[in-house]
């Protein structure tokens, strides 16, 4: 790993969030003095069996951790800050700063993980931290939670801004962003920003957060019936507004799921969310008439073990389905999840429930990300001279790069990066440098980077070939082959309908382990040709790779 050399220029750089939408981590970093804007996870795919979630590779930040001075926190989501308790436990950060909403999401992390932090200090958009070389200031930003801002980092070589997650909504349920110092900051002079581009691939100018409240508004009040409402639980004005238009139609809450409790608690406490008086016990809500009654609950991305999927299988504890329920899916789909959110939407419709999802007859969700539009806007008011597009996959960033050009930037000026990718800016001049260390750690429980590569190889195997486990019983005085092999498996073939095949396997263990032992009696020896031999064998027979596992045991130390 190349370790950056003190110099006069300030380095840019992700350790995340290019090239992938979440796992958010960008650092600046000027001479001896290193600042870091958010850290986050991104949730894995099914192509990584048994992973809770990814985090940055933080061996670049361990290296220079004597030059971290601060770590900023633009928003309280999870991929922005999920990751934080996994970088305290290996790096000294020397303060935090974030806004009021991130720091009650972030404590509520720590006590998790029992981590004690002294340095959490709270920011809004009239602050500014200055250390030796470097300075930072805040603006607001609109985005799905509240306290969301965009972050100016003002070095020795020129101006840089991160926006964070933003759009523009010129009707939103918190504050309206803060175009006039957006203006003031560009006026200024800019040398870099990097700008969310997660809904970059789509066309002009996203939804206002009113409109959603006006479609949620009118089905509460067209409705007689239990409403159930599923919902992204880090969406704060998404549940703000829920919680308000309850209130109008005199509608009781019940919660459902751990982190929609979590959140709609912190939000109590930072005052973002009122009527604490409406929500009621689950036990309660079925005592109630169901005109009375809104159910919130997370399972909006079809996840098994959500409320909604227990509701939807008839498996939960405490609410049963009634006919004439209304079910609102108010979110979107996060790709990947389409299938697993229609298959409990046809559930909720054999069991005669109405479902309401977004569709062009009702907006019942938007984005908190801008679309093309309101890309260009930012473009406009911010007015660098260099861009580099961030949180998204490469066809974003591309899309996003190719708006700036539309806008008048260089193409020469915009850089399409991976992480690990380092710019150098030195007196407002840009050009890429040395790349550092970047990749994906897993987090697998209480295990943090020890799924390495092979282990991640052999449960894929396992989740679409199977294992075939071999136990042999041998007289090593003797060299010889007690009885025959016995051969289990697990996810390889349904054994009655297998059985020749599975004694056809069983027949060339045996070949094998007795020519080995006409060799030498060396446990090690005898599995690898074991795993070596019948690998070859089972896919000549059937085309797929099982992982093979022996299983040998020397009778005399049995006896």
């Amino acid at each position: 790993m190349k370790i950056i050399n003190n110099t006069n220029d300030t380095k840019i750089f992700a350790l995340g969030g290019l090239g992938e939408v979440g796992k958010n981590m960008y650092c600046f970093m000027t001479g001896n003095e290193l600042i870091i804007t958010d850290v986050g996870i991104t949730f894995p795919s099914g192509e990584l069996p048994g992973v809770d979630y990814i985090i940055p590779d933080f061996t670049f930040i361990k290296k220079n951790e004597n030059k971290i001075k601060a770590l900023f926190i633009t928003h309280g989501h999870e991929d922005h800050i999920g990751g934080i308790p996994f970088l305290l436990q290996t790096v000294n950060v020397p303060a935090i700063y974030c806004p009021n909403q991130a720091a009650g999401l972030i404590r509520r992390k720590l006590e998790e993980k029992n981590i004690n932090y002294k340095n959490l200090y709270i920011y809004d958009e009239n602050t500014k931290v200055k250390f030796k070389t470097m300075s930072v200031e805040f603006f607001r930003t609109t985005h799905s939670i509240p306290d969301s801002h965009g972050i100016v980092i003002h070095t020795p070589n020129g101006t840089i801004v991160t926006t964070g997650d933003f759009k523009f909504d010129l009707t939103p349920i918190g504050p309206m962003a803060n175009l006039h110092k957006m203006a003031r900051i560009g006026d200024k002079g800019v040398s870099l920003l990097l700008s969310d581009s997660t809904n970059a691939l789509n066309e002009g100018i996203s939804i206002s957060e009113s409109k959603v409240d006006a479609a949620l508004s009118h089905i509460f009040s067209q409705t007689k019936s239990r409403i159930i409402i599923a919902t992204f639980a880090s969406n704060i004005y998404r549940l703000k507004h829920i919680v308000d238009t309850c209130k109008r139609n005199d509608r009781k809450i019940a919660i459902f799921g751990r982190s929609m409790e979590s959140n709609i608690e912190i939000s109590f406490e930072s005052g973002y969310i009122k009527h604490k008086d409406i929500f009621i016990t689950p036990e309660e809500a079925n005592t109630l008439p169901p005109e009375k009654v809104c159910l919130l609950c997370t399972g909006s991305q079809g996840e098994p073990l959500a409320a909604l999927s227990r509701i939807a299988n008839n498996s939960h504890k405490q609410i049963k389905l009634q006919d004439d329920d209304v079910v609102i899916f108010s979110s979107s789909a996060i790709p990947g999840n389409a299938l697993s959110i229609s298959r409990i939407i046809n559930k909720l419709y054999l069991q005669g429930v109405t479902v309401y999802t977004n569709t062009s007859l009702n907006d019942v969700h938007t984005s908190g990300h801008g679309n093309q539009e309101e890309l260009k806007l930012m473009l406009r008011l911010i007015k660098p001279k260099y861009f580099m597009p961030f949180h998204g996959e490469y066809r974003m960033l591309k899309s996003h790069a190719d708006l700036a050009i539309e806008c008048g930037m260089p193409k020469e000026n915009t850089f399409i990066l991976e992480n690990g990718d380092v710019l150098s800016l030195y007196k407002g001049v840009i050009k890429k440098d040395k790349s550092v260390q970047a990749g994906d750690v897993y987090v697998d429980g209480n295990r943090v980077g020890e799924i390495g590569n092979a282990v991640m190889r052999e449960r894929k195997i396992m989740s679409s070939d199977g294992i075939v486990v071999v136990i042999a019983n041998i007289d090593t005085s003797n060299r010889k082959l007690i009885m025959s092999t016995n051969i289990t498996t697990r996810g390889f073939v349904l054994i009655q309908e297998n059985l020749d095949l599975l004694k056809e396997i069983e027949n060339e263990a045996n070949n094998i382990i007795n020519n080995k032992l006409k060799v030498n009696c060396i446990f090690n020896d005898i599995k690898s040709e074991l795993i070596t031999n019948l690998s070859s064998f089972i896919y000549d027979k059937t085309g797929r790779y099982p992982i093979i596992v022996p299983a040998i045991n020397d009778i005399r130390k049995i006896i």
